[in-house]
């Protein structure tokens, strides 16, 4: 049966038992139609409120969710698309840094589906690669960054994995470094800061692969402190060749060595 002549036999026989009860008492007209009394008196009030009409089911009303997004950060999310070109989650991180808004990439995604921006085209902007390989002649104007992945063993024979960050000067070969148990942008923003401290000069530009930890995150911060970080080519480690050779050095000269006992 159509919904809508389902909806009205049931609108016609609460008006009939509305109707009944008026001459035989609400008992006797319930169970004639074998209606509950608690339907009948729902009935009543409504007809008594509204008329014949408020019988009728109402559609229901849409709320406001509370956790919709909010238009204005909607209009941010479009705008940083269309103006800078940027991805879902360079979109989060962006809004996280310079407005304070915390939204998750899913939701960034989201909000671009429903307004029909599709993925960014292969005319989208890139950042700048550094490829040419020579020695830099300045302090801090080029510094390579990068992770060392660490097998090590404890004293009972058991691997342990550690994280070794590593930057290294290309003009002076000063190098810093420091071990994490955790590889994610938040160590690597704690070993720039470290890095800077460290570093007798002036840090102009550093230049790491694209690896998770040197991400959007990573990228601001740096920009953030007054230097510029680019990005090497992919799959192209000996265009960071100085800090790449230093850590086959660790390697054979001091991680086979090593017993680890932390």
């Amino acid at each position: 049966m159509h919904p809508e002549a389902r909806e009205e036999l049931k609108v016609r026989l609460a008006l009939v038992t509305l109707e009944l009860a008026n001459y035989i008492g609400v008992e006797k007209a319930c169970k004639e139609f074998e209606i509950p009394r608690s339907t009948f008196y729902r009935w009543k009030q409504k007809y008594d409120q509204q008329g014949p009409g408020g019988l009728y089911r109402k559609k229901p009303i849409a709320q406001n969710n509370p956790r919709k997004t909010p238009q204005n950060v909607i209009e941010e999310i479009l705008e940083l698309r269309t103006e800078q070109q940027l991805g879902a989650l360079r979109i989060k991180y962006y809004l996280d840094r310079y407005h304070g808004i915390r939204i998750s990439e899913s939701t960034v995604s989201r909000v671009l589906m429903s307004h029909g921006v599709g993925r960014l085209p292969r005319t989208a902007p890139k950042r700048a690669l550094h490829t040419k390989r020579y020695a830099k002649q300045v302090p801090g104007h080029h510094v390579q960054v990068d992770v060392k992945f660490l097998q090590l063993k404890n004293a009972e024979g058991k691997p342990v994995k550690r994280f070794q960050y590593t930057a290294i000067d290309d003009a002076t070969r000063i190098r810093a470094l420091q071990i994490f148990p955790e590889h994610n942008q938040d160590r690597a923003i704690q070993f720039m800061d470290y890095v800077i401290e460290k570093f007798p000069f002036r840090i102009s530009t550093i230049r790491t692969d694209r690896g998770h930890e040197f991400q959007a995150r990573f990228h601001w911060h740096v920009e953030d402190l007054g230097m510029q970080h680019v990005y090497i080519k992919p799959r192209t480690p000996e265009l960071n060749g100085k800090v790449e050779r230093s850590h086959r050095t660790d390697q054979t000269e001091f991680y086979r060595l090593l017993t680890f006992y932390g």
